[in-house]
């Protein structure tokens, strides 16, 4: 069950201080909230519930909010609830009416915040802050409809100097993007590096076209590289030691596949290779040089951890 909430917004200036004082109306998170329209955000959330009966799910303001402050700010599940409980500013942010010292809501919640505000959502909401006030439009448009002069040519016997027209239309645009969900696998490093396998002997594939019946194929041994990845892979519970037996097989195969990937751009130039393939390749490189360090330190972070061999710009958190 849902109930409408956002349909009255309070000020920065009626938020409710224990201590004293006000909450600052130019502070980020205030003029953040003043520019998301939350009552035509939460008719879109309030679709995803379709019994009238039950518990009362928290405000859309309260789920979004919450996501917008997690990517912004770059925290888990429990910090960022453990930073709303101290942060008066992010309790405003979230609709809260005064501030509380007791935590908004438990950090499990978070899962189904994502889940609710799918992609398709957040890009309604995206397209809802860009879009610009009807208001504004009737403004815009008001020296064209009702401001023409006794010539009939739209202009009115006061506003004749183009320049003030261009001033009074000129404006700023505000777009927050900070909390579009990226559609990638969950990062782990014995999966990322079956992705990093099979690209490379789709590289080699390639190169070696040319010279089919007239050089013998390199051995990739892929099949029982798969097979090695699906027997600890399909496992339900995967011991550490038994993870990084899979991680050390899967570093040892994609190894060897750089090795003939070098040889055979020997013979072959990589210019066979399309835009994709090429890019693979460089990145493929570089995964396996973070999770060899990795492997060989015995540790779990890196500088600029890539986890995603398609989407190498996505970064882990620090």
């Amino acid at each position: 069950m849902y109930k409408h909430n956002e349909r009255q917004m309070i000020l920065p200036d009626e938020f409710c201080l224990p201590f004293g004082g006000k909450l600052n109306p130019k502070n980020r998170w205030c003029q953040l909230a003043a520019i998301i329209p939350w009552d035509e955000v939460e008719d879109r959330y309030a679709k995803n519930f379709k019994s009238q009966s039950g518990q009362a799910a928290y405000s859309v303001r309260v789920a979004l909010g919450a996501l917008i402050i997690q990517n912004r700010k770059s925290l888990s599940d429990r910090e960022l609830v453990e930073e709303i409980s101290e942060n008066p500013y992010l309790q405003y942010f979230l609709g809260f009416k005064s501030f509380v010292q007791e935590k908004p809501f438990d950090p499990s919640l978070m899962v189904h915040f994502r889940k609710r505000l799918g992609k398709s959502v957040i890009n309604e909401i995206n397209e809802l802050i860009a879009k610009p006030k009807k208001s504004d439009d009737n403004d815009s448009n008001g020296s064209d409809e009702n401001g023409g002069g006794p010539g009939g040519n739209g202009a009115s016997g006061t506003d004749t100097n183009p320049q003030k027209q261009e001033t009074e239309k000129s404006g700023k645009l505000i777009l927050d993007a900070t909390c579009t969900p990226a559609d990638i696998h969950y990062p782990t490093d014995l999966w990322l590096l079956n992705e990093v396998r099979e690209a490379l002997e789709e590289i080699i594939d390639v190169l070696h076209e040319p010279h089919i019946g007239s050089n013998k194929k390199p051995r990739t041994y892929r099949e029982r590289a798969r097979k090695d990845y699906l027997n600890i892979d399909k496992q339900k519970r995967k011991s550490a030691k038994k993870i990084r037996k899979g991680v050390g097989q899967q570093l040892r195969y994609i190894k060897r596949d750089l090795k003939i990937v070098k040889d055979l751009s020997l013979k072959s130039p990589l210019t066979l290779l399309d835009k994709r393939q090429y890019r693979n390749l460089l990145v493929c490189n570089e995964i396996y040089r973070q999770q060899l360090e990795m492997y060989r330190q015995r540790i779990h972070k890196v500088e600029d951890r890539i986890v995603s061999l398609h989407m190498p710009f996505i970064l882990s958190a620090p």
